[in-house]
């Protein structure tokens, strides 16, 4: 017998594992993809406490896109995920190439910069509340040292709103990036960092030029990982201001639970809600380009 007949087919190869997997591919496809097909479609149609096939064509989008809400929400959305994404990368490699440079007590550190991602964004949200409020946090500590012009309150302040929010989802997210951006470092081979030091380079060429290159895989996986997060932003908003002051801080997915089970139109949120999964597929394809396409071009 020829050794390409011993060998199994694509087919048969780790069967057992395809069979185990079964369940979960039907869940993802019954669930996840049947639950988002029905929400597609159900945003065209003027469904209110519950769906109806009354189909309105994109007269929900419409109405959503006119909303001032909504846009306050889009705009909102997109200055707390530009920011987060250049802040927590930036604070994050940062702190993981301080990290890395085999300090003393570095579990303790560790530990201490990713403490505040094992607490629930409400936690959080309400800790940076307190914190934030001029009357007994930041504001009212420096003014009792005598800078009593001093004012601290972007959660009181319709300008600055999202900037507040902004502080404590750094504050909780930016540990995890460290871990992440450590993790690459570690895997970085030590010889490259000797031959840089032999030749001369300077360490921030160093990193610029080879390091940062080499970790690329980890830089798209902890942006996939922020944006995802950035995308779904509702805890920290409702913690902190529940969309005020006015709708100053309203998000997406807080517009999608308001119209979904308070005003009870889940057209309106079933339009949003496509939305919010149209800004989902637009990372994720290129992601997958870059992960999986270019990779293969290479």
């Amino acid at each position: 017998m020829s050794s390409a007949g011993k060998r199994p087919s694509q087919l048969t190869r780790n069967l057992s594992a395809k069979i185990a997997s079964i369940p979960m591919m039907l869940t993802a496809l019954v669930i996840f993809v049947g639950g988002t097909a029905w929400t597609v479609f159900y945003s065209f149609t003027n469904s209110r406490l519950l769906p109806r096939l009354n189909f309105v064509g994109f007269n929900q989008y419409e109405r959503l896109w006119a909303a001032p809400r909504w846009n306050v929400a889009v705009e909102n959305l997109a200055i707390y995920g530009v920011l987060m994404l250049i802040f927590s990368l930036l604070i994050g490699f940062v702190l993981a190439a301080l990290m890395d440079q085999k300090i003393r007590f570095e579990d303790t550190f560790r530990t201490i910069f990713l403490y505040p991602f094992a607490l629930s964004f409400i936690v959080t949200g309400l800790v940076w509340q307190w914190l934030l409020n001029p009357d007994f946090g930041v504001q009212a500590v420096v003014r009792s040292l005598g800078w009593t012009s001093f004012t601290f309150d972007p959660l009181y302040d319709q300008r600055i709103v999202i900037y507040g929010i902004l502080i404590a989802a750094l504050w909780q997210g930016t540990g995890l990036v460290m871990c992440l951006m450590l993790a690459g470092l570690r895997g970085i081979d030590e010889d490259i960092w000797k031959a840089a030091r032999v030749d001369g380079i300077p360490t921030w060429r160093t990193y610029v030029q080879i390091i940062i290159p080499m970790m690329r895989p980890v830089f798209i996986t902890t942006l996939v990982i922020i944006a995802a997060s950035i995308v779904k932003v509702y805890d920290l908003v409702v913690a902190q201001t529940s969309g005020g002051p006015g709708i100053s801080s309203e998000v997406p997915a807080k517009y999608v639970y308001d119209y979904m089970f308070h005003a009870q139109n889940l057209g309106q949120g079933f339009a949003a809600s496509t939305m919010m999964l149209l800004s989902v597929i637009i990372i994720v394809i290129p992601w997958a380009y870059l992960e999986f396409g270019g990779r293969k071009h290479a």
